[in-house]
């Protein structure tokens, strides 16, 4: 499968792909319609909805969302669909000072979690420290993504708001369990940008994101590949690799046998 192949074109959501095709390091590939990877999906059009279920097969969504992002956007279509069951796994630290427990008395503007972030370091090198601040917040959420990719039937379908961050982290460890290329992984990310211009147009006609956006220049949402390659260095410095990170938060060897066998032809 190309690259170009892979984009699924909906008339609501701008970032939807298909994780199929991609290179291993024995010589094999991931399958198709088994992971897809989305920004919001808030504005899913009913025939959306229908390529959906019945081209891509959906039966699971994962969504990386925050409590404060998931109120504040509302229900989306997809929670209206029986058939398809959906996981709220943020991302974020959730319940404490800062977060979704004072969205009722915060303004909104201050009520999501990544306001709150410290700002370290040269930019270029702040989303990497973002990442792993995933995995120090959430390894909860993110064992429990990869485990239902790897154990429910139909494509399981994982989206942030843009995504790209937290959507391109899960994706990045789920692939590097199915021991796809570096490489391969790395282009999945940097995949993003082509759509970049249309995603910041979504989110910035959204009350809930806009101000953020514009408080930033355009150029710092920009996913380069060099931000993935040095955050999966990070992790396998810091870790040993995804596997060993992984082990330490409850996932075994039947997890990565399982998340196999979905993935790879």
């Amino acid at each position: 499968m190309n690259a170009s192949s892979r984009w699924i074109e909906l008339d609501g959501a701008v970032n939807v792909r298909d994780l199929g095709g991609l290179p291993t390091l024995d010589g094999r590939a991931t399958r198709r319609g088994r992971v897809l990877r989305a920004d919001n999906l808030q504005n899913l059009s009913v025939a959306d909805v229908r390529v959906l279920l019945d081209e891509h097969a959906l039966k699971n969504v994962i969504d990386l969302r925050s409590e404060a992002e998931v109120r504040l956007e509302g229900p989306g279509p997809l929670t209206r669909i029986p058939s398809v069951r959906l996981h709220h796994l943020s991302l974020f630290a959730e319940g404490g000072a800062h977060t979704d427990v004072t969205a009722d008395t915060v303004d909104v503007d201050k009520v999501l979690p990544w306001h709150y972030r410290e700002h370290h370091g040269p930019e270029h090198e702040r989303p990497i420290a973002h990442y792993l601040g995933y995995l120090h917040n959430r390894a909860d959420s993110i064992v429990t993504a990869l485990r239902v990719m790897a154990r429910t039937d139909g494509a399981a379908l994982v989206h942030c708001a843009a995504g790209k961050d937290r959507t391109g982290v899960v994706c990045a460890l789920a692939l590097e369990v199915a021991q796809v290329t570096r490489e391969a992984i790395v282009a999945d990310y940097a995949m993003t940008g082509e759509r970049l211009e249309a995603i910041l147009a979504r989110l910035r006609a959204s009350d809930t994101y806009a101000a953020d956006l514009d408080s930033r220049p355009a150029h710092t949402h920009q996913p380069h590949a060099a931000i993935m390659e040095k955050f999966l260095a990070r992790v396998d410095e810091e870790f040993g690799g995804t596997l060993e990170w992984l082990a330490q938060h409850g996932w075994t060897s039947d997890d990565t046998a399982a998340l196999r066998n979905r993935l790879l032809t």
